[in-house]
């Protein structure tokens, strides 16, 4: 019988097996997905299987965010946040409680050392916010990292909700206002991603404030 540890590191290479696999049968190209979607665009069911397919990838840490350039052409920018926001909450959920289940025996050998408790305290709604709303941060880490940690899936939910919001609608806003030919120069121009790095610091500048002034307090006098 295999044993349980073996069992995860076959589950991981399963998981690296199937983004290569999706790869080369050509499921992660966005252009041909795109073109896939038109032709269902006025479906009310494409939006369900567009968020099912973002959840499907987040969940086994593959590239779930490349679907702003599926989503992002085909609807208005609220409507695009809103399923790219769904899929990637959904996702990052199921993510959560999957990287849980395949850490939980190295969790409980670190969960009484200092760093694991130094970072289980800063566990808050402002730090996850901050990771979410900072361009090119990798959805995946921020997912599987808050389900190591046991992060409270109420910050964790409603920072992926609003964070994941914020930066969708500001991409697909450009991407839609170009009619679909935006590249990834234009979304990475400072004028776009700025304001988000923008957010993204001062959101963790205001978390290191209120961790030193906590500490101060509790520091005896």
């Amino acid at each position: 019988m295999i044993k349980r540890h073996y069992k995860k590191l076959i589950i991981v290479a399963l998981m690296i097996a199937a983004g290569i696999i999706l790869e080369f049968a050509g499921l992660l190209d966005a252009d041909r997905m795109l073109n896939i979607a038109r032709e269902y665009a006025d479906h009310w069911w494409l939006v369900l299987v567009l968020i099912l397919l973002q959840v499907i990838l987040f969940t086994f840490a593959l590239a779930g965010s490349f679907f702003l350039w599926i989503v992002a052409p085909l609807y208005p920018p609220p409507m695009a946040a809103f399923i790219l926001a769904a899929g990637g909450t959904i996702g990052g959920i199921t993510a959560y409680f999957f990287s849980r289940r395949l850490t939980d025996e190295w969790i409980r050998k670190i969960e009484k050392s200092h760093t694991y408790r130094l970072l289980h305290r800063q566990d808050n709604f402002f730090s996850l916010f901050a990771l979410r709303v900072f361009p090119a941060f990798p959805h995946a880490l921020v997912n599987y990292s808050s389900g190591m940690l046991n992060v409270k899936l109420s910050h964790f939910i409603s920072a992926a909700i609003l964070g994941i919001s914020i930066k969708s609608y500001v991409y697909a806003n450009i991407i839609y206002n170009a009619t679909s030919s935006a590249s990834l120069e234009e979304l990475m121009d400072i004028s776009t991603y700025g304001p988000l790095i923008l957010l993204s610091v001062i959101t963790l500048l205001g978390v290191y404030i209120n961790y030193r002034l906590t500490r101060r307090h509790k520091q005896p006098e």
